[in-house]
């Protein structure tokens, strides 16, 4: 009986084994009574045994069952109870349970076994260690503690840590080796945080760890960058003795390195009794990762003093220091003695200098380096993909990446992350969706890196969708995954998106850092929405995160363009560094909201505090000088452009073609417009809108009709350039013929700038019946813009009536503006209907409208001197006058007569006189010509229309003193040139 109990006992796995032995699937295991038993085996043993039965000639399993397969003395026979109880020999007995019979087994057996999976793990052969466990398992032997830590130890270490814990938690008992061993197995696949949660269960277990336990520990706080449980370590490696191994005070350098806590590795590295490479090289690695070049040069020298043989990790991180700080020099220094001491062609080096030469943006050399590696793996691989990616090489990496498969190197999750951004940068999503599709091949789907990455590509390239897709196919997204996926909310077609996003984010506990607040930020700038702008800004000084510069920019690029231009400068004076994108938003800010003061105020801020323009930043000030028509502040731009390379760039192109055209030498817009290889819509507009400011009107159709020529499509705008035109020219037929080809053949639906240009075509022929049958039949409720057309058009046929019902119109519309009741009463005085006028002016009175004063600037020698109508401010006022006489006696001796019809005041003739000789734009002709060189061009500028008798003495002036003359007033340039004027007296 006890001879059965002991067969039975060794055929049948043990109770520990046999707990393992759940649901998978069913085998049947034979007892001696040949009754089957369905047994259900557990995950990690039907994984043992099936590697068995897939190679069942596999040289470790064959070992192992050799070892169970010698009989020893004594055990050559079946028990005599079997053969007599059965009536049958022996031999049939054995023959019945075959080679499922199962020998003792030795300790010298279990030994044996222990010594070879710990072969397995050494070679990191998991299938070899599965078949050996599934030979102890089949076997039915007993583990000791040895083997339950071999097998903890060859899962763990084959990367198989799911397993490795399942064997631990099975084992009868557990100690500090079968615990290290596991946390180790976690730990050496980069799972920092799971092998600190292992490190609190073994002590709750009741088990002190030894140096190795400790020194594992430490590299998990390093791996996950818990540096308050790395203090615990530290503290108890104190207290029981173990801070003097010299691998465990390594590790606690290490700790506080990687933490940025210097001060405190600096102060473990002194008080260690001795250092090795290990420790010298984690000091090294700390302030290389700091970028703290010189510190890191210091530590070199001393260990060179010290003589510390160098050794290819020393110089790895010597070479990160270097990348880190940007020092080429000392990088190419210790290229050199990589080559000296024999190391350079080492991949783990190779790949440092890669880095290396690649930070400091030397992709050839970087190139040079991996070319000499002989067989580069994976890593060597990845790193220059990376390298390449980050010069803006990314064609150059596809390539690379081609090559890479094309002689077998399989990509891992490093190498689809790099290709990734090379496809996001290229802005070329087939190319994205076929290294997805790698990806899948890979099965690297689920790695979260590599999903994050593809979140980014889909994201920036506009397929939000799918980038959705992918955020919700992994398992735990991340911040990265949060901040990946709000990255493609930034534009106007889904930025409303944006808020629901981060909104999900904190309910599901996740804390911002600064990419989420930058992304977020560009939400609220492209919905305008500067109420949740604020929410979001006071969640930055919440998080203590609005010190840093690069949300500042972002907060000023969200005030600026949602118009909070007060907020924008406040946030911008707080910034302790200003860089480009910084001033860039604060100028485009003021130039887009009208206020181009600033904007140039800013500009030339920028350029005291050697900041240098872009493309961009051009671009905003050249449309600010534009709108102020300051000339000289343009041309330095466009010498600025010129020397900084930013003539090929065609915003800032079309910018400097709108300046020269806003500001008066359309000759110069015209040149450079002439000068583009390629001209699209936007510059053809530009163009076509100057030449009619300018009163060309024939250039200005001469210009649209080349466009068509050239194949660029027409837009809304290059249509109001048309019929600017077309009004200036009197061309009225032609103007009802583009504006049905606007809406029959473009396809363009008429704005109401469209229909108050057409208006104004109508109104200026005096064909009112037309405009009352427009305005009717207009699509869209006539506006503000629309009754001042008419009133216009009113004033210059004197039509009261008419006038009468537009003025009504503009009063309900726009009750503040002032020159509805100017225009009106202009049109009741030019008919002499002075109580009207006494009527319009009360009104006007009681309403708290006040009439903007007349006011006209010259630019000499740089200064820009303003004047207004009646002004003796000016300090040299006195000569002005003498010069106005005196212009007025030369005037008068070519014919010139006052009109003093454009004087609608009931005042006498003489007064009238008096008066329109003091207009603004007389007085700061006078101030030019006396000040300004006789071969320069005069430029005046005037914020209202310029009046007509004033028109007939820049025409004279022009021609009596031979100098040209441009008036630009509140419509039109007026280019005054030997007596005549561009726009032939048809304003």
């Amino acid at each position: 009986m006890a001879c059965e109990f002991f067969a039975l006992k060794m055929i049948c796995p043990p109770p520990g084994f046999r707990g393992l032995l759940l649901p998978i699937f069913h085998i049947h295991i034979p007892t001696w009574n040949s009754t089957p038993s369905l047994v259900r085996l557990k995950s990690w043993s039907s994984a043992a045994l099936s590697v068995i039965e897939s190679n069942p000639r596999n040289d470790l399993a064959d070992e192992a069952r050799s070892s169970v397969s010698q009989p020893r003395e004594g055990l050559n026979r079946v028990p005599g109870r079997l053969r007599t109880g059965t009536g049958r020999s022996s031999e049939g007995n054995e023959n019945r349970i075959g080679k499922r019979t199962v020998k003792l087994c030795s300790h010298e057996r279990l030994k044996r076994f222990s010594v070879m999976l710990r072969t397995c793990a050494l070679k990191g052969s998991l299938n070899d260690g599965k078949a050996i466990h599934g030979q102890v398992i089949k076997y039915g032997i007993d583990p000791d503690a040895h083997l339950w830590v071999s097998l903890v130890n060859v899962y763990a270490k084959c990367g198989d840590r799911f397993i490795a814990r399942q064997v631990l938690d099975e084992m009868p008992e557990r100690d500090v080796v079968s615990w290290t061993a596991l946390i180790q197995g976690f730990v050496a696949e980069g799972y920092g945080i799971d092998g600190v949660v292992l490190f609190l269960e073994m002590k709750k277990d009741g088990i002190r760890p030894n140096e190795f336990t400790l020194a594992t520990g430490l590299k998990a706080c390093s791996l996950c960058l818990d540096l308050d449980f790395g203090k615990l370590l530290h503290s108890e490696a104190i207290k029981v003795g173990y801070f003097s191994d010299l691998f465990v005070g390594s590790l606690i350098v290490d700790l506080y390195a990687k933490c940025g806590e210097m001060e405190l590795a600096d102060s473990v590295f002194f008080c260690m009794p001795e250092q090795n490479a290990i420790s010298w090289n984690a000091l090294l690695s700390g302030y290389a990762e700091k970028g703290d070049s010189q510190e890191v040069l210091k530590l070199f020298c001393k260990m060179r003093q010290i003589e510390i043989k160098l050794s290819k990790f020393i110089l790895s991180a010597l070479l990160k220091g270097c990348a880190n700080a940007g020092n080429l020099r000392q990088g190419q220094v210790l290229h050199s003695l990589a080559i000296k001491i024999g190391c350079e062609f080492d991949e783990f080096l190779s790949c440092s200098l890669l880095d290396m030469y690649s930070k400091s943006g030397l992709a050839t050399d970087a190139l040079n380096v991996f070319m000499k590696i002989k067989n580069p793996d994976v890593v060597a691989w990845s790193a220059m993909i990376t390298c390449l990616c980050q010069q803006k090489q990314w064609q150059e990496a596809a390539h690379l990446f081609h090559l890479m498969r094309c002689i077998g190197i399989q990509a891992n999750h490093f190498t689809f992350s790099s290709i990734l951004s090379a496809a996001t940068d290229m802005e070329d999503i087939r190319y994205g969706e076929s290294i997805h599709a790698c990806v899948w091949k890979s099965a690297l789907q689920y790695d979260l890196t590599v999903s994050n990455a593809l979140i980014t590509m889909y994201a920036k390239n506009g397929c939000v969708q799918d980038g959705i897709r992918v955020f919700e196919a992994i398992k735990d997204p991340d911040l990265v995954s949060w901040n990946a996926l709000l990255s493609g909310f930034h534009n106007y077609e889904n930025c409303f998106l944006g808020p629901s996003i981060f909104r999900q984010m904190l309910v599901e506990g996740f804390k911002p850092n600064m990419y989420t607040f930058i992304s977020i930020l560009r939400s609220c700038s492209s919905f305008l929405d500067p109420g949740l702008g604020k929410q979001i800004h006071a969640h930055t000084i919440k998080n203590s995160l609005d010190g840093i510069d690069f949300i500042g920019t972002a907060l000023v690029g969200m005030y600026a363009k949602t118009g909070c231009l007060e907020d924008a400068s406040l946030t911008f004076s707080r910034m302790t560094k200003r860089d480009l994108v910084t001033w860039t938003a604060i100028i485009t800010g003021y130039a887009q909201t009208g206020q181009a003061e600033k904007a140039v105020s800013f500009f030339s801020q920028m350029l005291k505090e050697g900041v240098r323009p872009n493309e961009f930043t051009l671009a905003s000030c050249l449309n600010a000088c534009a709108h102020i028509a300051t000339l000289e502040n343009g041309r330095q731009l466009h010498s600025m452009a010129i020397k900084g390379g930013h003539m090929e760039d065609l915003f800032v192109i079309s910018a400097l073609v709108d300046t020269y055209a806003k500001c008066g030498p359309i000759e110069d817009a015209e040149a450079i417009f002439e000068g583009l290889v390629s001209r699209d819509t936007v510059s053809w507009n530009t163009m076509i809108c100057g030449y009619s400011q300018h009163g060309q009107g024939e250039r200005a159709l001469e210009a649209f009709r080349k466009m068509l020529d050239e194949g660029t499509v027409p837009d809304d705008v290059t249509f109001i350039g048309v019929f600017s035109a077309c009004s200036h020219l009197g061309l009225v037929e032609e103007g009802i013929v583009h504006f049905n080809s606007m809406i029959k053949v473009f396809e363009i639906n008429p704005t109401i700038t469209h229909y108050a240009c057409m208006i104004d075509i109508l109104g200026r022929a005096g064909r009112f019946d037309e405009v009352e049958s427009l305005i009717e039949n207009m699509k869209i409720a006539p506006r503000a813009m629309i009754w001042e057309a008419v009133l216009g058009a009113c004033k210059m046929h004197g039509n009261v009536e008419y006038a009468k019902r537009a003025a009504e119109k503009l009063f309900e519309l726009k009750p503040e503006m002032d020159s509805t009741y100017i225009l009106l009463s202009n049109i009741f005085a030019a008919k002499g209907l002075w109580d009207d006028v006494r009527h319009v002016r009360k009104f006007m009175s009681s309403q708290g409208v006040k009439k903007e004063p007349g006011s006209s600037w010259v630019v000499v020698d740089g200064q820009v001197h303003v004047f207004s109508s009646q002004d003796c401010s000016h300090p040299k006022i006195r000569e002005i006058h003498l010069k106005l006489e005196e212009l007025g006696q030369r005037m008068e001796s070519v014919g010139y007569i006052p009109k003093t019809e454009n004087m609608l005041h009931k005042i006498t003739d003489r007064e009238k006189v008096e008066h329109l000789q003091h207009h603004s734009e007389r007085l700061a002709l006078a101030f030019a010509l006396i000040y300004s060189k006789p071969v320069k061009t005069i430029q005046i500028y005037k914020n209202l229309r310029i009046c007509g008798d004033c028109h007939d003495v820049m025409k004279l002036v022009s021609g009596i003193t031979n100098r040209e003359i441009v008036v630009r007033d509140s419509k039109l340039f007026h280019h005054f040139k030997a007596g005549t004027c561009s726009c032939k007296d048809f304003w």
